[in-house]
C-alpha cells in the first residue's frame, strides 16, 4: 500500500500509475480499453520505479485512496495543485478501465483536466480571421476559407518523393536550436516511418527513434516543421530526455517521468508540442503565420467538433462537414478526428491540444526574458497540470 508520509509522494504516484498501466497491459484485448496499450505510451523510469502489482481493480482504489489522503499534506503551491489534479485523473482512468460509465463531460473534467465544454465561437472567429489575413497578405483571397486553404496548401505542398529529404533537414535545424534554447538533446535522432490509413498524423516513436507520419495527408514546409517541433524537438522526445535528466539530477520527483501519461499531464505534453515552433523562436516566414493560425483554427474546432459528437450526440456526419468547412481540414485528417473522438478513452483527450496549447501559450507569452531559463526549467523538468502549469509566474504578473 501507499505509504503515509507526504515526502514519498513522487515515487508513490509514480509507482501507482505504472502499476495501473502495467494491469491495463496485461489484460486481454477483450477486456483492455487500450488494447493492451496501457496508460502510459512511452515511459523512461523502469530502472528508477518499481510498478505496483495489481491482480483487481479493487487494490488500484485503495492506493489512489492513500494517495488522495497524502495530497492534502501538500501545500497550494504548483506541486499541490498538480497533485490535487492527477489523483482524481488517475482515478477516472481506473474508473474507466475497470468497466464504469462516465460521461464525455466527466472525462475531459476529471481525467484530460480541460474545460468539460465546446470553445467559444468568438475564439473559433478569431483565429478563422487570423488564417484569412494571412492567406491575403500571401495572395489567396478570392473564395470560401476552406477553397483558400486548399489552394495555398496545394502551392506549398511538398512533393512526396521530397518528405524525407526535408524532414532531414527540418530535424537538423530543430535539433541545433532546441540544443541551444531548450535543452541538448545528445545523440538522439529520429527516422521517419511513412504510414497510412491511421487515425493520427503524426506520432512519436520514442524507443523505435522513428516518427510517424501520416502520408494520407499533404504537408507544406510549414506543416512539416510543426510536426517535427511537436514529436520530436523540442517537443515529446526533448521532453522525455529533459524529465529523465532532471530525475537523474535529483532536482525533480519521479513522477517528473509520466509526462506523456493519458491523464492531466497530457495537456502540458500537448501544450509543449504544439508550442514548440514559438519555444525556439522557429516563426521564419508568412506561411509558418498561416499555418501557426491554421493550427490554431483546427485545434480549437476539433475540440467543439468532438463536444457536439460525443456531448450532444450529433449526427457523424453534420460534424464531419464541419471539420470540413470550419476548420478547413483534408479528408484523411477529418475521418482521424472523428475516429478518435469516438474511443471511450482516448477520445476526450482531443480537448488536451487546445487546452495545453493555450495554456502553454499564455505563460510563455507573459514570462520575462529574466524568468525564461526557470520557465524552461518547470516546463521540461517537472511535471504539471494546466493549472498547476499557469501558477508559474502569475504573482509577479498580478
Amino acid at each position: 500500500m501507499v505509504a503515509g508520509r507526504g515526502e514519498t509522494i513522487g515515487a508513490d504516484l509514480a509507482a501507482v500509475t505504472m502499476g495501473i498501466d502495467r494491469f491495463e497491459r496485461s489484460r486481454s484485448s477483450g477486456e483492455s480499453l487500450l488494447d493492451g496499450e496501457g496508460l502510459v505510451p512511452i515511459f523512461m523510469g523502469d530502472d528508477i520505479v518499481e510498478a505496483r502489482s495489481y491482480s483487481a481493480w479493487d487494490e488500484v482504489f485503495a492506493d489512489i485512496d492513500e494517495l488522495a489522503v497524502q495530497v492534502e499534506d501538500v501545500g497550494v503551491d504548483q506541486r499541490g495543485i498538480f497533485l490535487r489534479d492527477m489523483v482524481p485523473s488517475l482515478r477516472a482512468a481506473a474508473q474507466l478501465f475497470s468497466g464504469a460509465e462516465l460521461s464525455y463531460a466527466e472525462k475531459v473534467r476529471d481525467l484530460v483536466g480541460a474545460e468539460p465544454a465546446p470553445v467559444p465561437d468568438e475564439e473559433i472567429a478569431a483565429h478563422a480571421t487570423a488564417l484569412s489575413d494571412g492567406l491575403a497578405r500571401a495572395g489567396f483571397s478570392r473564395g470560401t476559407l476552406r477553397n483558400r486553404v486548399e489552394s495555398w496548401e496545394a502551392a506549398r505542398a511538398i512533393a512526396p518523393e521530397r518528405i524525407e529529404a526535408e524532414f532531414r533537414a527540418l530535424m537538423a535545424l530543430a535539433r541545433a536550436r532546441t540544443a541551444a534554447m531548450i535543452f541538448d538533446p545528445g545523440d538522439y535522432d529520429m527516422a521517419l516511418n511513412p504510414l497510412r490509413d491511421v487515425p493520427f498524423t503524426a506520432r512519436c516513436g520514442f524507443a523505435e527513434r522513428r516518427m510517424d507520419l501520416n502520408v494520407d495527408n499533404a504537408f507544406t514546409r510549414a506543416g512539416l516543421k510543426h510536426l517535427v517541433c511537436h514529436e520530436v524537438f523540442p517537443g515529446h522526445a526533448t521532453q522525455l530526455l529533459s524529465t529523465r535528466a532532471e530525475v537523474d539530477a535529483g532536482r525533480s520527483e519521479p513522477d517528473a517521468l509520466l509526462c506523456t501519461t493519458n491523464a492531466v499531464t497530457g495537456c502540458v505534453q500537448e501544450g509543449i508540442g504544439d508550442q514548440g515552433v514559438q519555444l525556439i523562436d522557429w516563426i521564419e516566414d508568412l506561411d509558418d503565420e498561416i499555418h501557426l493560425a491554421l493550427r490554431s483554427l483546427k485545434s480549437a474546432a476539433q475540440t467543439t467538433a468532438a463536444w457536439r459528437l460525443m456531448a450532444e450526440g450529433q449526427p457523424r456526419d453534420e460534424v464531419a462537414d464541419y471539420l470540413r468547412t470550419v476548420a478547413c481540414g483534408q479528408e484523411a485528417w477529418v475521418q482521424g478526428r472523428l475516429r478518435m473522438a469516438s474511443h471511450p478513452f482516448r477520445g476526450p483527450f482531443i480537448a488536451s491540444y487546445y487546452a495545453g496549447n493555450e495554456s502553454v501559450r499564455r505563460v510563455r507569452e507573459r514570462v520575462s526574458p529574466e524568468q525564461r531559463g526557470e520557465f524552461i526549467a518547470t516546463l521540461y523538468g517537472e511535471v504539471h497540470s494546466p493549472q498547476s502549469l499557469e501558477m508559474f509566474g502569475a504573482e509577479a504578473a498580478a
